[in-house]
């Protein structure tokens, strides 16, 4: 029998190892995600926004696999809201998916198929299960980097395209010092 060490290492809120992907948006890639666009095209196009580091042990699409994925969220804001991911369902929008908290305070913002949205508060060591059906995002709410992973069916897929054209029905927005939820005319 054989002991195999694949290098694989997740510690201290970053993944190592050969087999790591790597992606990241700036301000420019997130054109039309933020209410203010006027704000954002104000800003450096090439700010960095937030960095997403995936383990992807089988092909995508293959029923029955895992992915696992970690999020760097860096602080600001465009306008008075704050720095956020893209958001999406799922492609297979009978897939859940978990996060939780490692770095950092923010919101998992979520939006059903009605337009029903809330948020959760995250912070080190919370815990979030996103149904299926479930749109989500998140938001770093605080000064400092926001961390998080992320452990999803690799079956599930991602649909972009329906949070670009239609957006969320609510904006996380930084009211009196304070993340509130706002309806979105988006």
């Amino acid at each position: 029998m054989e002991i195999i060490d694949k290098r694989l290492i997740f510690e201290g809120g970053s993944l190592e190892g050969k087999e790591i992907v790597s992606s990241h948006r700036v301000l420019k890639d997130l054109k039309g995600i933020f209410a203010d666009e006027e704000a954002r095209e104000a800003m450096d196009a090439e700010q960095l926004a937030y960095e997403v580091e995936c383990h992807f042990p089988v092909e995508e699409g293959t029923l029955g696999g895992l992915f696992f994925g970690l999020t760097k969220l860096y602080p600001g804001k465009v306008g008075n809201e704050y720095f956020m991911t893209k958001g999406h369902f799922h492609a297979e929008s009978e897939r859940a998916e978990y996060y939780w908290g490692i770095k950092g305070e923010g919101v998992l913002i979520l939006m059903d198929r009605e337009g029903k949205t809330w948020g959760e508060k995250m912070y080190p060591g919370s815990l979030h299960y996103i149904p299926s059906h479930v749109a989500h995002r998140v938001a770093n709410t605080g000064e400092e980097l926001l961390s998080f992973g992320a452990c999803w069916p690799s079956d599930a897929g991602h649909d972009y395209e329906t949070i670009a054209t239609e957006g969320f029905s609510a904006r996380l927005l930084d009211v009196d010092g304070k993340p509130q939820l706002k309806s979105s005319n988006q």
